[in-house]
């Protein structure tokens, strides 16, 4: 089957610790004596599990695309203190998950002799650190294995721009040391790589650097096998995982016990869970009224079940979330350009994905019609998969879209206040939680 299994390693990792920097695998060998680390590589793809459903809910019900009705849930639509709250259900397994991925993925970078292993751990931690980083901001760096369980500094929230220094340099590293190969198998490979990189410099406003990653992946994407699927639906559902267009998704197998206890994403977005059985925003309806002959809107919102069947519930816990895709991609690419002053690029790029969707070619002419015009694309094109909160965050526009005016503090979400007591306060709270 097409699955990347990973039930050995996640079961030779699955141990509980007093906080999850200082996690070491005490049921197994230790890196000493072992000569394969497959499973260990293993545990740290499976620990990204943890992450998906808490980044799904962060992205789209965070932001102007999906609501909660049953309190203390709707805290997301709200920009105070509340979320605290949610620590349990999202937060929590959020940043437990992140950080085993991220010792796993340690243990491998410090002991393996494979440098493909080597580069696929490093590309692990990157994307580990780079949702800590947006969702949390200065977050703890731990590059070892065998953390000292002694010393609590190591748990010292450290600046956001330091955890930057750690994914560019890992991901630089695994540019390097990966090929394509993988590509088949749902591994992460160079072109993953390269479009992560490309997207962390956007974040980060580096949009001169990150022009130069984001056309290698579309330039290359043809020789590495990705291509964008004709047809927008045929992205999504269970019978469709790792299709030409996927570039990197946390693959997902109902055969495998996800450590994440609570409804996964594909239940949410459909409206199957009761804190939010009318989870369409009627904002994101509007924004596809707003582009008549939408392709995607069918694929997207269903205004009846005011819900969204973008991945239909027929095997739903057998969906891949996809983390990285060419769609995604190649409008993230006509940002950068337009942003660097080519604004006719921008156009050509923006418009392979209105024409796919449709639509005709967009009539956006200044830069700053082009910004917005890309804005709204990946708006439409990208609804449900968790990028939108981010995005608004990202380009400094959430006041704008949301309708409201925001404290920049509750841009961060609260970190699980079990880290902060744990630590005995080396961790500290985000402002306003």
């Amino acid at each position: 089957m097409k699955k990347l299994y990973m039930m050995l390693g996640a079961l030779l990792f699955m141990v509980a610790c007093d906080n999850d920097l200082d996690q070491f695998p005490t049921n197994i060998a230790s890196s000493d004596s072992l000569e394969d680390f497959t499973g260990v590589l293993n545990a740290a793809y499976f620990y990204q599990h943890g992450s998906v459903t808490p980044m799904a809910v962060m992205g789209d019900f965070r932001a102007d695309n999906a609501i909660m009705e049953e309190e203390p849930y709707p805290s997301f639509d709200r920009f105070n203190g509340d979320l605290v709250d949610m620590e349990d259900q999202f937060f929590g397994p959020f940043y437990t998950a992140l950080y085993k991925s991220i010792l796993s993925a340690n243990n491998v970078i410090e002991n393996s002799t494979s440098t493909t292993q080597v580069g696929e751990a490093k590309f692990l931690r990157a994307l580990s650190y780079f949702k800590l980083v947006r969702v949390f901001g200065d977050v703890p760096i731990n590059l070892t294995a065998t953390p000292s369980t002694t010393d609590n500094s190591i748990l010292a929230r450290q600046p956001v721009s330091a955890v930057y220094g750690v994914i560019t340099s890992d991901l630089e590293d695994a540019i390097a040391a990966l090929g394509n190969a993988g590509l088949s198998s749902g591994r992460a490979t160079q072109i993953a790589a390269q479009a992560l990189l490309g997207k962390v410099y956007m974040q980060t406003g580096d949009t001169g650097s990150a022009a130069t990653q984001l056309a290698a992946v579309v330039n290359g994407a043809g020789a590495a096998g990705i291509s964008l699927q004709a047809n927008f639906a045929d992205i999504f559902g269970v019978d469709n995982d790792l299709n030409s267009e996927i570039i990197y998704a946390a693959q997902i197998s109902s055969s495998i016990v996800d450590e994440y206890g609570f409804s996964e994403f594909w239940s949410w977005s459909a409206g199957l869970d009761t804190k939010s059985l009318l989870p369409l925003d009627p904002d994101l309806i509007a924004a596809f009224d707003a582009s008549p002959g939408d392709l995607r809107r069918a694929v997207t919102i269903n205004e009846e079940l005011m819900a969204s069947p973008k991945f239909p519930q027929t095997g739903g816990p057998d969906h891949d979330w996809i983390e990285l895709r060419l769609g995604g991609i190649i409008l993230l690419y006509a940002e950068a350009l337009n942003e660097n002053g080519n604004t006719a690029g921008a156009l050509t790029e923006l418009n392979k994905i209105r024409t796919r969707a449709g639509l005709d070619n967009s009539t956006a002419t200044t830069a700053a019609e082009v910004r917005q015009a890309i804005a709204d694309e990946r708006r439409l094109e990208l609804a449900f998969e968790g990028h939108r909160w981010f995005d608004l965050v990202r380009t400094n526009t959430v006041d704008q879209e949301m309708g409201v005016t925001v404290n920049p503090q509750y841009h961060l979400f609260p970190l699980p206040i079990s880290e902060v007591l744990a630590s005995f306060g080396v961790i500290t709270q985000n402002a306003g939680y």
